[in-house]
């Protein structure tokens, strides 16, 4: 298999002061662009409480207002979501959205729990459960785009498009604005963006920034414990070391996963014309 190998322009990592700067400028006018020339009448972003999803609501709150659009945000719990998680997404959600709700729907989980067969206390089966938790938010926040004629915003980085570490058909958006950030530049974005902020928006910022990274799935403890590393900061030094070369790498824990996930990153997976028989 040919496994993605990054560009080499994504080395070194993006995170001084005047590159931070123009990243953040170069994503809110891409982003305006985008809604003005597809004419969208709002963006809808799921708030987990940690800190990507806090980003793209810092960086896209004065765009949506530039154009004249509002920022709808969610927070959606299910299940297993931590009363800190919920109450940092709370924070972000009151201090960047224009129309922002707390929803639990614990109980239309429960209701469709019974669509998975043979499940038990099994990683496996968590794994299943966290993948209809993210696909049963996803339908929530495609219905509010659907409805206010806007689109859904994906917040994912680049570390956690090559671990694999989201859901297929699930919490992936419309619009990607950090796709090709590494989280470590996702920080260094973070702790820019803290110096516009109002006293409220840096409080909700800086909790998030603060915070343990995790799912909400319920599928451990931290993103870190299913990744194998201590911290973001070492698995994308533990990337760039193997990108560039370092084979003794390729046995590493995240190594593995990265190329255990490589289909996702190739999905639909279909046949090409040139392989089509007459």
């Amino acid at each position: 298999m040919n496994y993605t190998i990054p560009s080499e322009h994504y080395f070194p990592f993006l995170t001084g002061e005047e590159q931070v700067n123009a990243l953040t400028g170069t994503i809110r006018s891409t982003m305006l662009y985008y809604i003005k020339n597809s004419r969208l009448q709002s963006l809808v972003l799921g708030i987990s409480g940690g800190i990507d999803s806090a980003v793209c609501a810092a960086l896209l709150k004065s765009v949506c207002e530039e154009a004249g659009i509002p920022l709808i945000g969610r927070s959606i719990t299910i299940e297993t979501n931590k009363a800190d998680e919920i109450a940092r997404s709370i924070a972000v959600g009151e201090a960047f959205c224009h129309d922002f709700a707390h929803i639990d729907i614990t109980e239309t989980f429960y209701a469709n729990k019974a669509l998975l067969i043979h499940y038990d206390d099994s990683q496996l089966s968590k794994l299943r459960q966290g993948n209809m938790k993210a696909r049963m938010r996803m339908l929530v926040l495609f219905d509010l785009a659907q409805l206010y004629k806007g689109m859904v915003i994906s917040t994912d980085n680049y570390t956690e498009y090559l671990t694999g570490f989201w859901t297929l058909h699930g919490d992936v958006g419309d619009y990607a604005p950090m796709q090709h950030l590494w989280k470590t530049e996702v920080y260094a974005l973070a702790k820019h963006l803290l110096e516009e902020e109002t006293p409220e928006q840096q409080k909700a910022l800086q909790l998030c920034i603060d915070a343990t990274p995790v799912d909400g799935l319920g599928i451990s403890n931290s993103d870190c414990e299913q990744l194998g590393v201590a911290n973001y900061y070492e698995a994308d030094r533990i990337f760039a070391a193997y990108f560039q070369g370092d084979d003794s790498l390729k046995e590493h824990p995240l190594i593995k996963r990265y190329m255990a996930s490589e289909f996702k990153r190739h999905n639909p997976a279909c046949i090409l014309r040139e392989d089509l028989k007459q």
